[in-house]
């Protein structure tokens, strides 16, 4: 499989691994990179130190290609550029925040600038920025939000139609079909983040995988539309059923106690965040085997469209 996006990575199948707080370290992305897709090491916890460790772990798992994602909300640090640039990564995601802050910075450092967008005029603002590409998210995905959310479907089929750069559709894709759907509205790649999160390599604790694995597609919750603060999209729960019709005052607040979450499995220490593709997964599964999977599953379903549609006549 070959276009802009996997000539740009550097990769055998242009399938992006989102880049989740204190998930998306060394275990995972290794683990992506190694099957082919990209994987991408995250910024968005705030703990440059820890990254720096993953960083070295990263380089001791893979020797294919890896990118790091700037989220500019979370690091303040005035030398991310500087960090990001001496790893020796060649593919930086910028997400939350204004992409004009970094995206001169790390080109001049030789590095393709994807920035992350949840609407048109975000997409636009990117491209003014000079980014290389774009992630068009739509607002089914899990994480954090825009807090007027578009779906993927009308998302993404309206920045391709206004921008020449390679776009990669997240928002709920985790399979091959979601895919070839992706690709159908103009997307050359795709990013995967609640199907890695429930991945056997996923470092979250076993209860946030059981939880996604139970899910129904309405189990999610759209949580402080009206801020202050950024929008969410999480898994329902105990806490996050009182959240969704009553915030609390500063919803940053409730991450405090994030890594009992994540890696201790109290569901309601924290949020934990998720996509509406929740409700599509319900097996645990190798990275290397949902990359397989879903490239086997994309191949089908475009020959099989192909064989019913290809030569249907335009005009009756």
């Amino acid at each position: 499989m070959k276009n802009r996006i996997t000539d740009l990575l550097g990769v055998k199948y242009p399938i992006v691994q989102a880049p989740m707080g204190w998930i998306a370290r060394a275990q995972l992305a290794s683990a992506v990179s190694n099957a082919g897709g990209l994987g991408v090491i995250e910024t968005s916890s705030g703990r440059l130190d820890e990254v720096r460790e993953e960083v070295k772990k990263m380089k001791s798992l893979t020797d294919k290609p890896w990118g790091i994602n700037v989220a500019q909300a979370f690091v303040r640090d005035p030398d991310i550029v500087r960090f990001v640039a001496d790893q020796g990564v060649k593919f930086v995601t910028t997400s939350a925040g204004d992409p004009n802050k970094y995206c001169e910075a790390l080109k001049a450092e030789g590095l393709t600038v994807f920035h992350v967008v949840p609407s048109l005029a975000a997409a636009m603002k990117a491209i003014e920025a000079g980014v290389d590409g774009l992630v068009v998210e739509g607002g089914e995905g899990g994480g954090f939000k825009n807090s007027r959310d578009v779906s993927t479907m009308v998302l993404l089929p309206l920045v391709c139609s206004k921008v020449s750069v390679p776009v990669i559709a997240a928002g709920g894709i985790t399979d091959g079909r979601t895919m070839a759907a992706a690709f159908a509205l103009g997307a050359e790649g795709v990013q995967m983040g609640t199907r890695m999160v429930s991945s056997a390599e996923s470092p979250v604790h076993q209860n946030w995988k059981d939880a996604i694995l139970n899910a129904k597609e309405t189990d999610t919750v759209f949580l402080n539309r009206f801020g202050p603060g950024p929008a969410l999209r999480a898994l329902r729960t105990e806490k996050t059923t009182v959240f969704e019709k009553t915030p609390p005052e500063n919803i940053m607040g409730e991450f405090g106690h994030a890594l009992d979450l994540y890696f201790g499995g109290d569901m309601e220490a924290s949020i934990a965040l998720s996509g509406q593709v929740a409700g599509r997964i319900d097996e645990v599964k190798p990275v290397a085997q949902i990359i397989r999977e879903t490239v086997e599953e994309f191949e089908a379903v475009i020959a099989e469209l192909s064989a019913k549609y290809g030569k249907v006549p335009i005009h009756s």
